[in-house]
């Protein structure tokens, strides 16, 4: 890959998992219109559930998540009770027993909660909402300090799936980044939840990191494929320290630069396509059964998912939810959240009603993330004549590239090989807010 191209297409871009992105949410959509929104839905509407635990007993340096750190368990008790009481009052304006497929637990660190904490919060959304006998339930583990009991909670739960952190396994990295996490602890962990009958496992594992090398990536590789994970996880480092306080930790002068981050990303990949590992997206890997790889794949704020409820309900401080209608996003500072669902409100203060254009572009963008095709049959058969300016925008990109990046295809095109680095960069061609506001994004590569 020229030096030339990687820097003309590693401009800073969303990361889409959602259109339009949060940054351009906004106040006009308030806990009154999520109210309206959630009466409206119809009995056939699936659901698919995310509950937010915003702590983690120490701070990464690299995490863009909205989290914070604590030693004590009371502020974590406290929290558990708004969220018990969100969940009861969102229920209560939903006018059906909606189906649920998919339950997601995210963080911070939800295995910072105690056994307790888990039986409690799983028995709090099991009694409120109709969970399908086959629902899948994935919780996002820090293997650090997790002990069977907990681990034993989860799986009486009914959690099935489990995305272990990683990151890196280099000390070096490791301590650049303020994780310090052994392969012991990381296998221990993995080797426990199988023995409580949890069989999906994830790894999450991180790219572009401070002293990071292809070198120290590809012995963490190997370490990984002996723990036999389904799916995993690579993602490139944002560094954004202007926006996140705590990057600022992160020595600037140790990241790699943008040649060989694109080197990382590349072989890695051919690391885990030669393993047998199935490509998904732009940076998820599953094995050839799994169903990552052998089904329909959307994207949501939890990334590459086999999810496709029509409905996400998002419950905690800084959840973002999505309805037909749009995206609703709860206050982030945890005392805020607190406070606003205290007697029986709702904690949305933001979010965005989606337009027919919206859709159409959303769509675009889901299935260039996913499938790196331009989706112009299913654009015509959901939308018709409103999908035409947007499908003529397609043809002109395509007529118009030449970098190879895309190649024409009906009246669309599809992302050629060397263009799939690129995707969120193609993506951001189709998106009418990029550029607007004061958002910053991540590097496109």
């Amino acid at each position: 890959m020229r030096p030339e191209m990687l820097k003309k297409y590693a401009a800073p871009v969303p990361r889409y998992t959602s259109y339009p992105t949060a940054p351009h949410f906004s106040p006009k959509v308030d806990a009154a219109t999520y109210a309206e929104w959630l009466r409206a839905t119809s009995a056939d509407t699936p659901l698919s559930l995310y509950a937010h635990v915003p702590f983690c007993k120490e701070m990464c340096w690299y995490c863009g998540c909205s989290t914070k750190v604590t030693q004590r368990h009371e502020p974590i008790a406290r929290y558990l009770n708004a969220l018990e009481k969100e969940i009861a009052t969102v229920s209560r304006h939903l006018p059906h027993a909606n189906r649920v497929g998919h339950v997601h637990w995210g963080g911070g660190s939800p295995s910072i909660l105690e056994a307790d904490d888990i039986l409690r919060l799983a028995a709090a959304l099991k009694s409120h909402f109709n969970f399908a006998p086959d629902a899948e339930f994935a919780v996002e583990i820090d293997p650090r300090g997790l002990d069977e009991e907990r681990i034993a909670a989860f799986a009486k739960a009914g959690v099935n799936r489990v995305s272990i952190g990683v990151q890196d396994f280099d000390e070096a990295v490791q301590v650049a980044i303020n994780r310090m996490q052994s392969f012991e602890q990381t296998e221990f962990v993995v080797r426990t939840f199988r023995a409580h009958g949890v069989r999906s496992i994830n790894i999450d594992l991180v790219y572009g990191l401070p002293h990071q090398t292809r070198s120290t990536l590809e012995q963490t590789l190997q370490r990984v494929l002996t723990l036999a994970p389904d799916r995993i996880a690579l993602f490139g480092y944002a560094h954004l320290p202007a926006r996140i306080t705590h990057q600022r930790l992160i020595d600037e002068a140790a990241l790699p630069d943008m040649t060989e981050r694109f080197a990382q990303a590349n072989r890695a990949t051919n690391r885990l396509t030669q393993a047998g590992y199935v490509t998904v997206g732009l940076d998820h890997f599953a094995l050839p059964d799994d169903t990552l790889a052998t089904g329909k794949v959307h994207r949501n704020f939890q990334g590459y998912t086999t999810d496709k409820a029509a409905a996400l309900i998002g419950f905690g401080a800084s959840s973002i939810g999505r309805l037909p209608q749009g995206y609703v996003q709860n206050a982030t500072p945890v005392a805020d959240y607190e406070r606003r669902v205290e007697n029986g409100g709702l904690a949305t203060v933001r979010g965005h009603a989606m337009s027919t254009d919206d859709s159409v572009r959303g769509l675009v963008i889901e299935r260039l993330m996913c499938d790196f095709r331009f989706p112009t049959e299913e654009l015509r058969e959901r939308f018709g004549a409103d999908a035409e300016s947007v499908i003529e925008e397609a043809h002109m990109l395509a007529s118009s590239e030449n970098d190879d990046l895309v190649e024409p295809e009906g009246e669309g095109f599809r992302v050629t090989e060397k263009g799939r680095l690129f995707i969120r960069s193609i993506c951001s061609v189709f998106d009418s807010y990029f550029g607007q506001g004061t958002a910053t994004h991540s590097s496109g590569v």
